[in-house]
């Protein structure tokens, strides 16, 4: 793409299609991830002409198209007026192409409820005082327990103004273990621990805010509040932890069990070490 892209900037989908000679589905992945948004089409519009595409172009019908500047060429899509995405989706969209976004983080769309529900943000932990009890939330990011740290598990979550990192006691981790393996975005209510720079929440309870992160996909600007383990097995339990049974705590329950949609579960990848 990069060496067809050196004889004239892309025009279309199309043109990139025709010229690039690369697979539909790499031309489609692009379009998930919102690469189109130069010639003017959203995410929806984007892949929306892929689908219309075929497997490769056929060289002659390309070349006359763009000797005769055909508007009938091949594998051109006739305008369709699609409904636009909500902002919310937009960024529920790159997150699950992606796993990042340009647009917004997540929680900014939920803020208002977060800050009903009293949550406080992870930056203004830094002007909290060493022991006052707090609630932060946001979408993991780490989940780690070393091996010297006898059972002790950390946690690095991030919301819109940053990180914040909570300590779970064993016997805490094994009283919420299902929560703390299977949810993408949680509060961690406890402590706050200060050590010069260094600040901790010493969770006493972790939240499943699930329902929160399933709205934002309906949301756009301005905002409107509302009424696991491994790399390979996200969101699975820890089975190689000491004292791992199948008991209802240890099993996982995947967020579409109780009637949500599985097409509408976004999992926020997290990086888990043990």
């Amino acid at each position: 793409m990069v060496g067809a892209r050196g004889t004239g900037s892309f025009e279309s989908v199309e043109d990139v299609w025709q010229r690039s000679g690369v697979p539909r589905a790499s031309i489609e992945k692009l379009a998930d991830g919102d690469a189109f948004h130069a010639f003017g089409n959203d995410r929806r519009q984007g892949l929306w002409k892929v689908r219309g595409l075929g497997e490769a172009p056929l060289p002659l019908f390309a070349a006359a198209d763009r000797a005769a500047d055909s508007i009938s060429a091949e594998g051109i899509e006739p305008d369709v007026s699609l409904r636009p995405l909500t902002d919310g989706r937009e960024v529920i969209e790159d997150y699950r192409a992606l796993q990042l976004s340009l647009r917004a983080h997540p929680l900014t769309f939920v803020r208002d409820e977060l800050a009903r529900r009293g949550v406080t943000r992870c930056a203004d932990l830094a002007n909290i005082r060493d022991g006052r009890h707090v609630e932060v939330a946001g979408i993991i990011l780490v989940r780690q327990k070393p091996g010297s740290a006898k059972g002790v598990l950390f946690i690095t979550i991030e919301d819109e103004t940053g990180i914040a990192n909570g300590i779970l006691w064993p016997d805490r981790f094994e009283a919420q273990r299902r929560t703390v393996m299977s949810a993408s975005m949680i509060g961690m209510k406890g402590r706050v621990q200060k050590e010069g720079e260094v600040i901790h929440v010493i969770c006493d309870r972790i939240i499943d805010h699930g329902d929160l992160l399933h709205r934002v996909g309906e949301m756009s600007f301005p905002h409107r509040t509302g009424g696991g383990d491994g790399a390979r097995h996200a969101g699975a339990p820890d089975r190689g932890d000491k004292g791992w049974s199948p008991e209802p705590r240890n099993c996982y329950w995947p967020p579409h069990a109780d009637g949500m949609d599985p097409e509408e579960v976004v999992r926020f990848k997290s990086h888990d070490f043990r």
